[in-house]
Formats: structure tokens, C-alpha cells, sequence
């Protein structure tokens, strides 16, 4: 338990989404930041000073011995989601790791297993599950009658060639990237896990897959279509049920607005980023739960993994329970 009224976090990989990350944090109610770790220490001190982080540290290790650092958000890229959790978790930091948590379902029984027996938290960082315009889309979703179809899309186009995203070795590809978030949108909607999948992929020069599209059949026969790129540019989620039809035009960054058979439904718009520190900030205080637990990560993974199987063998694939 964290000795004042704030839990004191510690952001490991200084990149693009712990910029994002901060970009609201002094607005936090129950949190504050105190230390950046990274393996180049110049980076950690720029990213520290642009924050007014209090201390920067040359290597991950520096930082997860910090005893005045609480919890720590994990940054780096996929492949090493899961041992700097595990690493982070055997200091006795609780621990928000960005998405996708893995695409290895053991992995994730194995990190939750063991945050459970440190008496540690573990939340996958969805940050727009947080967005209150998340909440207002379920809100809405029973006005669309029995659901009938779901179509979940993200996609960008990227340019250059040398991004993280495109490196197998670090468990890059658009499903891993972005397509998460479509499965993520789908499950959301469904509230249930899909019971088989389809898969296909179209691969790059270096191996990972830069567009994929896939189906998700759920058990009440509902199926949902995901589309996740690097080559075009979508945000959507849509659900067609008996009675309508609900889309949010960009439920991945609440850029656009969500309408219901046609007519908009504006929500105040409020930084999904601290509110997902501040969520589970609050768990950590014993104020609340985390929003997120070992159930969503698992469903994430075990989609993942069935989906890039289906891909390799261009077979449907089955998700046992």
C-alpha cells in the first residue's frame, strides 16, 4: 500500500504513448508520477525534465529498485510486455502495462498467477475502455435491438520502414498494434468471448502482417468482422441489431462522436489516459477495482493467438473455453 494519499508511479519506456500518457497527469486526483526509467539515460532525463519527473534512471533495474515508486506503467514494446511485468511484479510494483498484453494466453495466466500471490494489481492498458464515450455507446447498444452483426476497425498508414511495429521479433503486425482494439471493440459489445475465428493476412518485406482481417463468430451465432492495417486509414465500430444501428465513428480515440440511427450523441470529452492510471490508482488505494482484470487479458490473448493460427493454416480455428 502506497504511504500517502497517491499511489507514486514509474514510466519504463519513455516513447510516443508515455508522452501521450502524461499529457493530462497533473490533473490526476490520486496519482503522481516520480520516476522514468530507460536504457538510454539521456532519454529518461529529457522525458523527466519535460514532465517534472523528480528522478530518471539509465536502466529499467534502476528504476523497479526505486522503493518510493509504487507502481509502474510498461511502455516498451510487445515482446517485452510480459517479462518486465514479471520483473516489475517480483519488486513489488503493481503494474499497467500496455496493450496488447500478449499474444500468449499462458503468459497471461502466468503474470496474473503471479500478481495474485504478491498481492500485486495487473491491468492490460485499453485506455479506451476508460472514455466515458465508451460508457455512453453501451449505454445506447440495447436500443439497437437483438444484435445481429458487428463490424470493428482500425487502421492507419505507416510510413517508413523502420518502426518497432514492423519487427517479428518484437511481436509487431497490425493485429498486435491496432487489430487489438478491434477485438477488444467486438468482445466489448458482445460480452461474450468468441467460440472460433477466421483469419486472414497479408505480410510485409519483414515478416509481420500489415493488414489483417478476421471474423469472430460468437455462441449466439453473432458474427463480427475486424479489419486492423498499416496501409489505409479506419476507426469504426458499428453494431446493426434488430431495431438500428450504433456507430462510433473513432472509439479508439473519441475523436468523433457516436450516433444512433443517425442522429449524434455528444459526450464531454476527458483524457482516457489518466483516467486509466486514476482507475487503477484507486484499486491500489483499495478504493475501487480495476477496471480490467485477468479475464479481459485473457480473452485478448487467446483471440490473438487463434486468429494469427487461422492466418498460418487458413483454417477456422476454434477457441476452447
Amino acid at each position: 500500500m502506497p504511504s500517502s494519499d497517491k499511489v507514486r508511479w514509474g514510466i519504463l519506456g519513455p516513447g510516443v504513448i508515455a508522452n501521450r500518457l502524461l499529457q493530462d497527469a497533473s490533473r490526476a486526483s490520486n496519482f503522481t508520477v516520480v520516476a522514468a526509467g530507460s536504457r538510454d539515460l539521456a532519454r529518461a532525463q529529457g522525458f523527466a525534465a519535460r514532465y517534472g519527473i523528480v528522478r530518471a534512471y539509465g536502466s529499467y533495474e534502476e528504476l523497479l529498485d526505486d522503493k518510493e515508486v509504487d507502481a509502474v506503467y510498461i511502455g516498451l514494446p510487445n515482446s517485452l510486455h510480459h517479462p518486465m511485468t514479471l520483473m516489475a511484479l517480483a519488486a513489488g510494483k503493481h503494474v499497467l502495462c500496455e496493450k496488447p498484453y500478449t499474444r500468449r494466453p499462458d503468459e497471461v495466466t502466468e503474470a496474473f498467477d503471479t500478481a495474485e500471490a504478491a498481492g500485486l494489481l495487473l491491468m492490460e492498458a485499453f485506455m479506451w475502455r476508460h472514455w466515458p464515450q465508451t460508457r455512453r455507446f453501451m449505454e445506447l447498444l440495447p436500443e439497437v435491438g437483438e444484435i445481429q452483426s458487428i463490424r470493428s476497425t482500425f487502421a492507419f498508414p505507416m510510413s517508413g520502414t523502420t518502426d518497432a511495429r514492423l519487427d517479428p521479433s518484437l511481436d509487431g503486425g497490425s493485429l498486435m498494434d491496432v487489430g487489438c482494439y478491434a477485438i477488444s471493440g467486438s468482445r466489448l459489445v458482445m460480452g461474450a468471448e468468441p467460440v472460433r475465428v477466421f483469419g486472414e493476412q497479408m505480410v510485409g518485406p519483414s515478416g509481420v502482417d500489415l493488414r489483417f482481417s478476421g471474423m469472430l463468430t460468437f455462441a449466439s451465432g453473432v458474427v463480427s468482422e475486424i479489419v486492423a492495417g498499416f496501409t489505409s486509414l479506419q476507426r469504426s465500430l458499428e453494431v446493426v441489431g434488430s431495431k438500428g444501428t450504433l456507430v462510433s465513428r473513432d472509439p479508439w480515440h473519441c475523436e468523433a462522436g457516436i450516433e444512433l440511427n443517425g442522429q449524434p450523441h455528444t459526450v464531454a470529452i476527458e483524457d482516457s489516459y489518466r483516467l486509466e492510471m486514476e482507475n487503477l490508482s484507486a484499486a491500489i488505494l483499495g478504493r475501487g477495482q480495476p477496471l480490467l482484470g485477468r479475464a479481459d487479458a485473457l480473452g485478448q490473448a487467446r483471440t490473438i493467438e487463434a486468429l494469427y493460427r487461422s492466418a498460418d493454416t487458413g483454417k477456422v480455428v476454434a477457441i476452447p473455453d
